[in-house]
């Protein structure tokens, strides 16, 4: 029960980013967690617990999502194009540095930048990223899986779980900035 309580709301937000709806999330997860009660015995331990309750989420998200049909544009799921900028040249001078500085945080009524607002702009942001890029961030930031961990669980590079990171960071870090503007 301890295992639910602490991971469950995590896959549903995870399995959300593979299947159509809410309600299909749900039934992920609880099937994962029958696949954790019925494959306990072969849990060999060659990684943590937590990271083989995910790859157990995300292979059943993706066969249901396949069952599904959902149809995702293929464009959605390959990384962005190799020298689109993360951040906005503009941003920088000549040289490299910044001409607009991101504005500093020091001063923001500590009100602000506490109340639910601000999760919020995060939470909507990170919803409208990608869904590789939110599923990485999400194991990362919100999950606090290890690099290696969350390329295990996605299938996919270190090298390229890094760059969807990075992406998504950049993103919700201009959600942000936007919002206390």
């Amino acid at each position: 029960m301890e295992l639910v309580e602490r991971h469950h709301a995590a896959l549903v937000r995870l399995a959300q980013s593979f299947v159509s709806s809410r309600a299909v999330a749900e039934e992920v997860a609880q099937e994962t967690w029958l696949g954790v009660l019925n494959g306990i015995d072969r849990f060999e331990g060659r990684s943590s617990l937590k990271t083989w309750i995910f790859r157990i989420l995300v292979n059943r998200a993706k066969t249901r999502g396949e069952r599904e049909a959902r149809s995702v544009p293929f464009s959605s799921l390959a990384p962005e194009a190799d020298g689109e900028p993360t951040v906005d040249p503009d941003r920088f001078v000549r040289a490299g540095a910044w001409s607009s500085p991101p504005r500093p945080w020091e001063g923001e009524p500590v009100e602000r930048l506490l109340a639910g607002e601000a999760r919020d702009v995060i939470d909507a942001a990170i919803e409208m990223l990608p869904p590789v890029q939110r599923q990485v961030i999400t194991l990362r930031d919100l999950e606090g899986l290890e690099a290696a961990e969350v390329a295990d669980v996605l299938e996919i590079t270190d090298g390229n779980q890094r760059v969807l990171l990075h992406r998504a960071r950049a993103r919700v870090r201009q959600a942000l900035e936007d919002y206390l503007s």
